[in-house]
């Protein structure tokens, strides 16, 4: 018989030489850099297309705030009912639940200053495009070289979390691309000075600024969006209590709010937009932790009895 008990004898059995262990590695490092080279190809490949899908939301933005202009409406001070239909008119085109009339003659227009500026942008954004698109294969590669290393419930613990990160990194940056982006382009277009006699003051982004703006604000949104990933992780590692954080839940919608204020660009509502989804996460989150505590003090009651 073993002289180890059950779980470590899992353990045991799976050992392994250093040098298997580097090879192993070394065989799971090809295999992501293989799926993220062959990812980055495609990505390339289809750059423009995927610059201008992200340009979508700008073209959006643009074309309402055309429209406004050409039925002339030109409200005084802040319309907020005005704001709102707007708003709601941004999403549903987004959506595709409702059809912008065009505008004749309104371009959705960006510009390039250096001669090779666009080109790497695309680099950047094929990069990008690669990491989430061969996602699958390099968190499974991790998975695999990690597995052997832990125990059966360990193992089963692991699996949900590494499907609910990407699950709600993809939340996050679905709601930068409905409603934050859209709003802040529009917003951004709507300071424009146009008809006002000799002078003009028109937006004209640059593609790499553009470029930046989309990619912070889905980075941001997407990590905060991790926040119930890391609480249940830390609850299952005994660093936090579903009482604790309730305890703390004043000082965690502070947090949020000024994480929001940094990572979004300075307007409240896009800050709001950010900070709200955040502030109900913490509270499935610790819901989460709860539903852990009360598992695993099942679990110890169960093995109480046994040894009894």
């Amino acid at each position: 018989m073993s002289d180890y008990p059950p779980e470590d004898s899992e353990i045991e059995a799976s050992r392994a030489p250093l040098l298997e262990h580097l090879v192993e590695l070394r065989r799971r490092l090809v295999v992501c850099v293989i799926a993220l080279g062959v990812a980055f190809a495609i990505c390339f490949a289809f750059a423009t297309q995927i610059y201008t899908l992200l340009l979508h939301p700008f073209a959006i933005a643009a074309q309402l705030l055309a429209i406004r202009e050409a039925e002339h409406v030109h409200p005084t001070g802040f319309n907020l009912l005005g704001v709102v239909t707007e708003a709601k008119n941004m999403f549903l085109a987004l959506v595709g639940a409702k059809e912008l009339p065009p505008v004749a003659g309104q371009v959705t227009k960006l510009v390039f200053t250096a001669p090779l500026e666009f080109f790497f942008t695309k680099v950047k954004l094929a990069g990008l495009g690669a990491v989430m698109l061969s996602f699958p294969v390099l968190a499974w590669q991790v998975y695999a070289f990690v597995a052997p290393g832990l125990y059966k419930r360990e193992r089963r613990a692991f699996l949900p979390f590494l499907l609910a990160a990407p699950m709600l990194f993809l939340l996050g940056a679905a709601l930068v691309y409905f409603m934050i982006l859209p709003f802040v382009l529009w917003f951004s277009l709507s300071q424009q000075i146009v008809g006002a006699g000799s002078i003009s003051v028109e937006l004209l982004p640059k593609v790499s600024d553009y470029f930046s703006l989309v990619t912070t604000l889905l980075l941001a949104f997407g990590l905060c969006f991790q926040l119930p990933v890391v609480l249940t992780l830390l609850g299952m590692a005994g660093l936090v209590t579903s009482k604790m954080l309730m305890n703390g839940w004043r000082y965690a919608v502070v947090g949020v709010f000024v994480v929001a204020a940094v990572v979004t660009p300075p307007d409240p509502i896009s800050q709001t937009l950010l900070a709200l989804p955040i502030i109900i996460l913490y509270f499935v989150s610790v819901l989460c932790v709860k539903l852990i505590e009360i598992r695993r003090g099942k679990a110890e009651a169960g093995r109480d009895v046994v040894s009894v």
